[in-house]
């Protein structure tokens, strides 16, 4: 069985190995694939292993050897699943392995808004305590997060690990979510989209991206929050209007705003959250600490193995 890993560089940038698949067959990796190299590099393959490479209709056609499809994420949407249906291809995906990552993520970011940490370490470095008459001081605004209510929209795997740190933080939390489970009403409070954009001191994003979510926080949305309120989304980057967000920033209609994620990765130089002010954005690496890629890799030779075996596991199609 010939084995194809299209984009292994940001799953295995060389600390982790790739023994456990190669044992499933004959395996070659590529770090990147470009899109005019996917049928050369996946010629007789009969499993592709992907990430963000997007392996479409044409391309499926293109591989008539090709049985196994392989997402080394969550989010498929890089598959056209229609056409793996149609050619008979199991199309798989590797649910909840970065919930913890990526939850601290999210504290990461949060922490950075609203304590500015890394902004007054910089200052201190450059001379800013030394030349201070006072044993103290402080160029942004320190805000205390025990009491604020921590919101949440979409309550899977990645969102109720969230929940349970902002409780740990002595924040109240509440949920929109599409589907509420009545058991976990005491763990947190269920509302509206409406009335969560409203209330929420901090708007956590954890939902998928769907035609119905896309440009979920827009400009009207936005208009409904506290001008004290951060918005974080380590999910998907579709899911804010991105001019909407940095219109809003440079306003002041919200406090701030932490990204792990854009519209377009890496993002165009004329994006304009790049300028916007009190945006902290980082390079799409909440899922990214060692332990998660390590349980990302098993799950996806767990769904291999499984595959060969009879009984696919994790299965989209």
């Amino acid at each position: 069985m010939k084995i194809v890993v299209l984009d292994g560089y940001t799953l295995n940038p060389g600390d982790l190995s790739w023994s456990e698949l190669a044992q499933l067959g004959e395996l070659m990796v590529h770090e990147r694939t470009p899109t005019d190299m996917i049928r050369e590099r996946a010629a007789g393959a009969d499993v592709l292993i992907t990430n963000k490479t997007i392996v479409d209709a044409a391309d499926i056609a293109a591989l008539p050897s090709l049985r196994y499809i392989g997402v080394q994420a969550t989010g498929v949407n890089i598959v056209d699943l229609d056409a793996a249906r149609k050619h008979g291809i199991v199309v798989t995906n590797v649910p909840a392995y970065g919930a913890p990552s990526v939850a601290q993520h999210v504290f990461a970011l949060l922490l950075e808004l609203a304590r500015g940490v890394a902004r007054h370490a910089e200052r201190v470095r450059q001379g800013a305590w030394t030349n201070c008459p006072d044993f103290s001081f402080q160029e942004t605004a320190q805000v205390e997060l025990a009491g604020k209510v921590f919101g949440i929209v979409g309550y899977g795997d990645i969102g109720r690990v969230v929940a349970r740190m902002a409780a740990a933080f002595g924040m109240r939390v509440l949920v929109h979510t599409r589907t509420v489970d009545p058991a976990q009403a005491g763990e947190v409070s269920f509302v509206g989209l409406d009335e969560l954009f409203a209330a929420a001191d901090v708007l956590s994003l954890h939902c998928p991206l769907t035609p119905q979510t896309e440009k979920l926080v827009n400009a009207e949305r936005l208009a409904l929050m506290k001008k004290s309120a951060y918005l974080i989304n380590t999910s998907r980057g579709l899911l804010v209007d991105e001019a909407a967000l940095a219109a809003a920033l440079s306003h002041g209609e919200i406090a701030g705003a932490g990204l792990d994620v854009l519209a377009k990765e890496p993002p165009p130089a004329d994006n304009p959250l790049l300028a916007a002010p009190n945006c902290f954005i980082t390079p799409h690496l909440a899922w990214a600490t060692q332990a998660a890629r390590q349980r990302l890799l098993d799950t996806v030779v767990a769904n291999l193995r499984a595959f060969i075996g009879g009984a696919p596991q994790n299965q989209v199609t």
